[in-house]
């Protein structure tokens, strides 16, 4: 199904989703830049009373996000740690979604190239903190706790774990996909009030999806420190 697209209709259609990346990328670059300059200059410990960029970035980023990978990773100390990957991933994602809402735009991660690099990327990191935690122990993670079933729970392992980052991938690539495609097709039959509906449910799938990730990889990365 074709989907109108402003990069289509200027001749840079296989190359839609990477220019939406770039478009997110440099969204969030300065919307990042203001609001940094925006807590300097602001001295208040009351938030502010008005709607805007950083009062949803304190809600969402630090009340919620940071709450919930302080109970996932265990400690305030190790979610503030690698809050910056995973609430950069959150915030990245999230905006790579709700930008497939706005007219004449694709949304980058309705492409498969897209998302498994965002699954490649935190496959990668989790591994790195597990072998920068343990070294050469972290191996012991992959033989299970009976020696002569090592041979078999390092299959099993070392197939779950290549898994993961391809089911990152597919779950965000097909979710995405789907909502966008349900959204065209009633926008394409009727024009008032039922794509509205449609608009607030793709909202919400674009929220749901990147929180997914987001708990999925801090997941990983709790198991690839843990010590049991």
């Amino acid at each position: 199904m074709e989907h109108f697209s402003w990069f289509t209709l200027l001749g840079f259609g296989p190359y839609d989703h990477i220019i939406g990346l770039v478009v997110v990328v440099a969204f969030l670059t300065v919307m990042g830049l203001a609001f940094r300059k925006s807590v300097r200059a602001d001295t208040s410990p009351l938030p502010s009373e008005k709607v805007s960029f950083r009062n949803f970035v304190e809600l969402i980023g630090i009340d919620f996000l940071l709450g919930m990978l302080t109970n996932i990773l265990g400690s305030r100390e190790k979610a503030q740690h690698y809050f910056p990957l995973l609430a950069g991933s959150f915030f990245f994602i999230l905006f790579c979604n709700l930008l497939g809402i706005v007219p004449g735009f694709l949304p980058p991660t309705g492409t498969l190239n897209t998302t498994l690099a965002f699954g490649v990327l935190i496959f990668i990191m989790y591994n790195f903190y597990g072998l920068r935690a343990h070294g050469g122990g972290y191996v012991k993670q992959f033989l299970g706790p009976v020696a002569f079933l090592a041979p078999l729970m390092l299959i099993i392992e070392l197939v779950s774990h290549v898994v993961r980052p391809v089911s990152l991938s597919l779950r965000l690539f097909m979710n995405i996909t789907g909502d966008h495609m349900v959204m065209g097709v009633f926008m394409n039959l009727t024009h008032f009030f039922i794509p509205a509906l449609f608009i607030a449910l793709g909202i919400f799938v674009s929220f749901l999806q990147a929180f997914i990730f987001t708990v999925l990889s801090a997941i990983y990365i709790g198991l690839a420190e843990s010590h049991h």
